[in-house]
Parts: C-alpha cells; structure tokens; sequence
C-alpha cells in the first residue's frame, strides 16, 4: 500500500478548533445533527467494553451518545474537554492506545484532515480487537459538497481545506487491511448554504435524496468489522515415494499395456 503523506497548512490543534467552530454553525450544525442521530443509531447495536472516538464533532466531549459501552475515550489534538478522565490528547496517526483493547472505533472525519489516512486506519486496526467495529464519517468528493470544495478559492477555510476520500476508496484500504464493510448509509443531501433558513426549506431533501440518489450525498457513514484468519497451514498426508531398485531411484516411464 502506497503511503502519500499530506501536509496542512495549520498545525493539527488549530485545525481541530476551526473545525469545531464550523459544526457550530451553519451548515455544520445542520450536519452535526445528522451525524449525531447517525452515529446514534449505529452505536447503539454495538456492544463490548471500550471504545475510542477520533475526531472531534464539534464542541461535543460527551461519549458518544446512544452507546451501550461505558468505558469510552475521546482523542483530539487538544484538550478542552471537561472530563478528563476520558479525553485522551494525541495524534490518530500514533494512538496511545494498547494493541487489540478497544471494542469500537469511531473515525469521525479522522482520515479527511490527516497527513498520512493509511497510518490512520492502520493504527485503528492495530488498537481494534479481532471481530471489533469501524464506524467512519467521511465527506463524499462525488456530491455538491465535492463541487463546493473544488471551486472554493480559498483552500485554507474548513472542512474545505481536507481532502474528501470516495467511499469506494475507503472499502478499498479496509479491505487491504482484513475487514469486511458490513453496512453504509448516505447523510446530508442538501448543498452547504450558509443562510440557516435555506437550510431549513431544503430539510426535504434529505428524504428523497436518501431514497433517490443516495451515491450523492455530502457525507457517508461505513461500518466494518476486523475479520482474522482463523485458518492454520496444514501438512500434506501424502508423499511422493520414489522407488529404489539397486540402489538407484527408479525414474517414472510410460509404457503400454501389456
């Protein structure tokens, strides 16, 4: 796999900042909302004994909603978050996270703002369990979102400045990594406007373009699971058996019946 490393030209807590400033307006508080209710629905079918959140969703500290599992850690560059006990300050491309210990990692956005997305999901799966979940948001370059990045003329503002990876990219490299994509889902249909009230008008278009056009949408959810090979080389049960005839192994020859 062939690692392309990236560079940002902001350092990766002032991103994070920026970053959470935009979820809390419009339209990033419109796609808060859906990705919340999202993760919401997806967590709460998951089970286990840790799980880890990289990327923070805008200024949201709280362990992840719906979830059933009460032991629960939020990793960002920074740490504003109130509970300490539960926030973790590092970088997803080295997780301060013990080898297969987390039941469910959620990469929200993790790979659209990272230097190097292959360290990242290698380093998901390095902390995953066998059979552990995979929950990642992502933005979807085929979408109007896409077309609003591709003509914005400053690189630098968010989540413009990320670089959008398709969802068929993202099952690509999972697969590369041993999993298998167990289910997506298709969120944010309408195009980034920033009067909050055209947001409004628009909401319909989250129905029909999940129905309709669900290839489109601005973002994507992917879950998959961390299968491992359960299988062990096994020896053959025969041999070949050469002949020996004076000392000499007999060469095998063809000749007809007699």
């Amino acid at each position: 796999m062939i690692t392309k490393q990236r560079s940002f030209c902001k350092s990766a807590p002032i991103l994070a900042q920026e970053l959470r400033h935009w979820f809390n307006s419009s339209p990033g508080r419109d796609l808060l909302a859906l990705e919340q209710q999202c993760l919401e629905q997806l967590l709460s079918r998951l089970f286990g004994y840790y799980l880890l959140h990289v990327g923070c969703l805008g200024y949201q500290t709280e362990p992840l909603f719906a979830s059933r599992i009460r032991s629960q850690f939020v990793l960002s560059p920074d740490s504003i978050g109130s509970d300490q006990k539960h926030w973790i300050t590092g970088s997803p491309m080295q997780l301060p996270i013990a080898s297969e210990s987390m039941d469910v990692v959620v990469l929200a956005h993790a790979l659209d703002f990272s230097q190097d997305p292959h360290q990242v999901l290698r380093e998901m799966e390095r902390v995953l369990i066998p059979e552990g979940r995979v929950i990642i948001l992502g933005f979807n370059p085929w979408s109007l979102w896409g077309l609003r990045r591709l003509f914005c003329l400053d690189k630098t503002q968010v989540p413009w400045c990320g670089y959008f990876l398709s969802r068929q990219r993202i099952n690509d490299w999972l697969s590369l990594l041993g999993f298998e994509v167990q289910m997506h889902r298709a969120l944010m249909f309408c195009p980034p406007i920033r009067q909050q009230g055209v947001m409004e008008r628009l909401a319909v278009m989250e129905k029909v373009g999940e129905k309709f056009w669900p290839p489109l949408s601005g973002v994507y959810a992917v879950q998959a699971v961390k299968r491992v090979s359960r299988l062990t080389p096994v020896k053959p049960m025969w041999k070949l058996r050469a002949r020996v005839q004076s000392g000499r192994i007999a060469e095998p020859t063809a000749r007809s019946g007699r």
